[in-house]
């Protein structure tokens, strides 16, 4: 008895749950413009809303998933060759100023060469050593040499 007793209460849990899965919905519309959705009719205006439904298919979410993926990637990717190349391109413009500076340095240090009488350094003790004149060229040499280095 018991045991029938246990299978009726499941097969009617089963029927009612699946009542439940089934039960229509009803669309209406409130004085104040409201939308209501309801499982029974209430009221004037009411509109009844057939839903469909459909299982899933797991490989076209998958697909889709998928290509979410592959487009984030490739979205990262441009995104790090942009920073890549925008970094490139700020490397180059600072190694142009630094030869600009360096051009503009070694062309004021050939005309104070020029405009010298004499070219001299200064020794630990901060005393004027002259160059002589073997000196003096290999100077103007080495600053010719990094202006043509710098100053294209």
């Amino acid at each position: 008895m018991l045991r029938n007793t246990v299978i009726f209460l499941g097969f009617s849990a089963f029927l009612i749950s699946g009542t439940a899965i089934a039960g229509e919905i009803y669309k209406w519309v409130d004085a104040d413009g409201n939308v209501h959705y309801e499982d029974r009719p209430v009221g004037e205006n009411v509109e009844r809303v057939d839903i469909v439904s459909r299982s899933t298919d797991n490989s076209q979410v998958q697909a889709a998933t998928q290509a979410r993926r592959d487009n984030e990637a490739a979205r990262l990717e441009a995104r790090a060759e942009r920073d890549k190349a925008a970094q490139a391109k700020l490397e180059a413009e600072q190694e142009t100023a630094e030869r600009a500076a360096k051009c503009q340095e070694n062309r004021a240090r050939m005309e104070s060469f020029i405009a010298a009488r004499r070219l001299y350094q200064e020794d630990d003790n901060g005393e004027r050593v002259y160059l002589d004149e073997e000196k003096t060229l290999a100077a103007h040499e080495q600053v010719r040499e990094q202006i043509e280095k710098y100053c294209d």
